[in-house]
């Protein structure tokens, strides 16, 4: 399922309904849910599924739904394919689930890069998504320090950024600019 995650290299980072709708008639394989709330996320994901797509939803700010393992399976009863967290303890919750678990790094300083990578080895999760995406260097630094599937996502707002993430390393850029989710790269 990771591998099916990876093939486009392109993932919509959605916040607002209107992000939503052209997601679902973008090109895009993968749909990120950043904002969610238990009241309407069962129909989001009917949605996106039904668009051929998969969904991942970020259970941090999923509105409603418990950071904890009756969370975690309440969203894999509804369907998710996976979800984003910067928790460990969820992306341990999420593999045992049996979803796809991307663990969130915010990279300011080398000391983050660190404890980032330190995170990775105990939790050990199917993907990680640094943060914020145009730090290329720090995204090729991590493709040759980890074995595990990157996604640049955060800040990136061009076509010269998407391809410099992939480029240093990257396996799949996460933006929220729509006009980049058609992009052929």
């Amino acid at each position: 399922m990771v591998q099916d995650l990876v093939k486009k290299k392109i993932a919509a980072a959605i916040r607002t309904e209107k992000d939503f709708s052209t997601a679902l008639k973008s090109e895009v394989d993968v749909i990120f849910l950043l904002h969610s709330n238990i009241m309407g996320i069962e129909k989001s994901i009917k949605e996106i599924h039904d668009a051929g797509k998969h969904v991942l939803v970020h259970v941090d700010f999923a509105e409603g739904v418990g950071k904890d393992k009756a969370g975690i399976e309440f969203l894999a009863s509804l369907g998710v394919d996976g979800v984003l967290t910067t928790r460990t303890n969820i992306v341990r919750l999420a593999k045992d689930t049996g979803l796809i678990a991307v663990q969130r790094f915010f990279l300011v300083d080398s000391h983050s890069l660190n404890t980032s990578v330190e995170s990775i080895r105990i939790s050990k999760p199917d993907i990680i998504e640094l943060m914020p995406g145009i730090v290329t260097k720090k995204i090729r630094e991590f493709s040759q320090i980890v074995d595990t599937p990157i996604v640049a996502g955060g800040i990136i707002e061009t076509e010269e950024e998407v391809r410099a993430a992939l480029e240093a390393g990257a396996d799949i850029v996460s933006t929220g600019e729509s006009s980049l989710w058609s992009l052929e790269v």
